[in-house]
């Protein structure tokens, strides 16, 4: 189908009338990097005022703590932020999920807090990509859906959280549990400049392995001491040697040591792994564990490991494919150039809604460039473009029954 139907034209029409500049400047201007708990209530509060306006029912959802090991090896927990969820016809034959987040990379004290016109039609701030006009995409693209005479055959959960920049260890669960029985999902990471999207995704886990060794003098008597640093520089060599085409390996970080004339009895080496594949994800942690007994046996410590694949990997499936297929034809109905998807490195939530067997496109925000960086910008054009593009999208679905 590549014509615009009357019922489309009005539906995407209302879509790019909506006022997403204004909200963008609104909601970037407040900083809500993930750690910022004050600035991500104040974002959540604007949020849940302007999803207010759509049916259904909305609620702030504070979840539970977090834990993380510190600097010292201890295990410690963290609070974040609330996570906007809105409900809508629960009852409607086609079930879709929307999900963005509200929180950014740039804390409360980084000195990137300010908007400014890098030149006309390109807006440079915190978020204004990653990902808050994507926020006000979903937003424009629900609420002309509500106008729509199809709209009563569409069902759909919103979820905005606080924590994706972190991995999202926080709101897991919550989009695990939304994600059941969905028809398919949409994700509001921004489009590359040249409206690219992004395809497959590798998984990822963060991992400290927290490593237990024996103080000794390392004059008097070093061989007494079992040398905890030594240990896990070991490991992170180890880890390293297990890059291939299919998997990535950053040995990030090791805590631990002190003086010099003392043998060190505690490490912890901080470590990602991305893998292509399930199958290389299931392979990666086992040989993760089994490095990590090799060293613990050799180096007589004792290692505890502590994380997980947070991210697992999103492989294009049929399905999938056939979702990117059906926003490239309705990216070709509305004149846009060429919409074309490409394999990536990063991840995000659509690595978590893909593994729960759901067909999503990840990068449905409008197009921007340079995040997590101070060169962050917004093409403002490009609002209203994917507000049409996914109210196309929604209502092509609602017409279909199915992607």
């Amino acid at each position: 189908m590549t014509s615009i139907s009357a019922t489309e034209t009005a539906t995407i029409e209302r879509a790019a009338d909506a006022p997403m500049l204004a909200q963008v400047e609104r909601w970037a201007a407040i900083n809500s990097g993930t750690g910022n708990l004050v600035g991500l209530k104040n974002v959540a509060g604007l949020l849940a005022d302007a999803f207010a306006s759509l049916p259904g029912d909305i609620r702030l959802i504070t979840p539970e703590p977090i834990e993380s090991v510190d600097a010292a090896g201890l295990i410690r927990t963290t609070q974040r932020g609330d996570h906007l969820h809105l409900h809508v016809r629960p009852e409607a034959p086609v079930q879709l999920l929307f999900t963005g987040h509200m929180d950014t990379v740039f804390a409360v004290d980084h000195p990137f807090q300010s908007l400014q016109w890098r030149e006309p039609g390109v807006l440079n701030g915190p978020g204004t990509a990653d990902m808050k006009a994507g926020i006000s995409v979903i937003l424009a693209a629900l609420t002309a859906l509500e106008a729509s005479p199809l709209a009563n055959r569409v069902g759909y959960d919103v979820m905005i959280n606080s924590d994706e920049e972190t991995g999202s260890h926080a709101s897991a669960a919550l989009i695990a549990e939304l994600a059941k029985g969905k028809t398919a999902a949409l994700t509001y990471e921004p489009a590359l400049p040249d409206g690219t999207l992004a395809g497959a995704r590798p998984g990822s886990g963060n991992f400290s392995v927290i490593v237990h060794g024996l103080s000794a003098h390392a004059g008097r008597n070093p061989d007494d001491g079992r040398n905890a640093l030594l240990a896990a520089a070991d490991l992170a060599l180890r880890l390293s040697a297990l890059k291939s085409p299919e998997l990535k390996v950053n040995p990030a970080k090791i805590d631990g040591g002190g003086p010099n004339n003392v043998v060190p009895d505690q490490a912890i080496l901080r470590v990602n792994l991305r893998p292509s594949t399930p199958e290389v994800m299931i392979e990666a942690e086992a040989a993760l564990r089994a490095a990590v007994a090799a060293v613990s046996r050799e180096h007589d410590v004792h290692c505890h490991i502590h994380g997980n694949f947070n991210r697992p990997p999103k492989p294009l499936d049929a399905a999938a494919t056939r979702l990117f297929e059906l926003v490239r034809d309705c990216g070709a109905a509305l004149g846009l150039p060429p919409i074309r998807w490409n394999a990536t490195g990063g991840v995000c939530d659509g690595n978590n809604i893909a593994a729960c067997g759901i067909p999503v496109v990840d990068t449905m925000g409008p197009r921007g460039g340079a995040i997590h960086s101070t060169d962050e910008f917004l093409i403002v054009d490009s609002l209203a473009e994917r507000a049409q593009l996914s109210a196309l999208a929604i209502t092509r679905i609602a017409e279909r029954g199915t992607v």
